[in-house]
C-alpha cells in the first residue's frame, strides 16, 4: 500500500501533547482584536517558547510583541507570499522547531491564509494546536440577541454585487443565523443588496469589538441600513444576520404541505389568497385569519411571511 492509499484509508491521529522528538508543532495563537488585555497567559507564554513567529503584518505584531516582552524572531506569512513562505516553514518544523502562526487580530486561519499552512503541516502530519482567545465573528453573534444555537460564518461577502445575489442564493434556505465580515466602506453597497431580498429580517451589525467605540446596531435589515446611511460607521464590522424564519419556510410551503388539492386558492400566491378575503369585505386581520385556516397555519405566520415579502 502506497503512502497515498494510507492517507486515503487510514485516520490519522494527532495527540497534541505526547513526547516526541521530531517533528516541532505549529500553534494558532490568538491574538486581542482590540483590547490587549485579553490576550491570555498561555498566549504570552506559547510566544516566548516557540523558535519562530509567523505573522501576517510584521510590524502590528511587532507592537503586541514589544508590549508583552516577548523577543522571538518574527517573518512574515500572508497572502501574497504564502505559497513560497509556506514550504520554507513546513521545512522548519520538519526539523523540528516550533512555530507559532498569528493573525493581524484574533484566532488566525480563519479566513486568511493561515488555513492553507494548517492544511500543509497536516499532510506532513506536523502537530497544530489552538491557543484560543479573542474571535470577533463568534463574540459579535452572542451579543446579537440573534439566535446562536445554528449558525454560519462565510467570511467577506464578494465585492461585486453578481458575487453578493450569487452568494445569497446559496444562503436563500439557511436557517441558522449567518455571519460575516465587511470593511466600513463597503457596508452600505452590502447592505442595500441584502436588503432587496431579507428587509426584514433581523439583524445587529457590530463594531469595534473590545475597544473603546465598540457599537452594536440592532434592528431589521431596513432600519440598520438607515442608520448606517445617516452614521457612516468606522472600523471593521460583523454583520450578524437572521436565518430563514418559520414563517417564509411556511410561505415556501403554500403550495406544497399546505394546499389542498383542488382548493379554489391551490393556485394562488399568499398575498392573492389573503386579498381574495379582502375582496368579500373581510378586514386585513379577518383574512389572514380565514387564509391561515386554509392553509393550516397559524394567522401569526401569516402575517409573519406577508411582513417578509414586502
Amino acid at each position: 500500500m502506497t503512502e497515498r492509499d494510507k492517507k486515503e484509508t487510514e485516520a490519522s491521529v494527532q495527540r497534541s501533547f505526547a513526547s516526541r522528538e521530531r517533528p516541532g508543532t505549529l500553534y494558532l495563537v490568538a491574538t486581542p482584536i482590540g483590547n490587549l488585555e485579553d490576550m491570555t497567559f498561555r498566549a504570552i507564554r506559547t510566544l516566548k517558547e516557540v523558535q519562530l513567529i509567523a505573522a501576517e503584518d510584521t510590524r502590528q505584531t511587532r507592537k503586541l510583541l514589544t508590549h508583552f516582552e516577548i523577543q522571538n524572531r518574527l517573518v512574515s506569512y500572508h497572502e501574497h507570499n504564502r505559497e513560497a513562505s509556506g514550504p520554507e516553514l513546513i521545512r522548519m518544523l520538519s526539523e523540528g522547531q516550533s512555530i507559532a502562526l498569528v493573525s493581524d487580530a484574533g484566532i488566525p486561519a480563519i479566513s486568511d491564509p493561515g488555513a492553507d499552512l494548517v492544511a500543509l503541516a497536516v499532510d506532513e502530519g506536523i502537530p497544530v494546536v489552538p491557543i484560543p482567545g479573542a474571535n470577533a465573528a463568534l463574540s459579535a453573534l452572542i451579543i446579537s440577541g440573534l439566535p446562536t444555537d445554528r449558525f454560519l460564518f462565510v467570511g467577506f461577502p464578494p465585492r461585486e454585487r453578481k458575487g453578493m445575489v450569487k452568494l445569497m442564493d446559496t444562503l436563500e434556505n439557511e436557517t441558522g443565523t449567518i455571519i460575516m465580515y465587511e470593511s466600513p466602506h463597503r457596508l452600505k453597497k452590502t447592505l442595500a443588496v441584502i436588503a432587496e431580498r431579507w428587509g426584514y429580517r433581523g439583524m445587529a451589525i457590530v463594531r469595534e469589538l473590545t475597544k473603546r467605540h465598540e457599537e452594536a446596531v440592532r434592528g431589521t435589515v431596513l432600519s440598520c441600513l438607515a442608520h448606517v446611511e445617516q452614521h457612516q460607521p468606522l472600523g471593521e464590522c460583523c454583520i450578524v444576520l437572521q436565518g430563514k424564519s418559520e414563517a417564509e419556510r411556511s410561505a415556501d410551503s403554500v403550495g406544497a404541505e399546505g394546499t389542498v388539492p383542488g382548493a379554489w386558492w391551490s393556485e394562488l400566491t399568499l398575498a392573492e389568497h389573503v386579498q381574495a378575503y379582502e375582496d368579500k369585505r373581510q378586514t386585513r386581520k379577518e383574512a389572514m385569519k380565514s387564509a391561515a385556516a386554509d392553509r393550516g397555519v397559524s394567522r401569526r405566520d401569516v402575517y409573519q411571511a406577508l411582513l417578509g415579502a414586502e
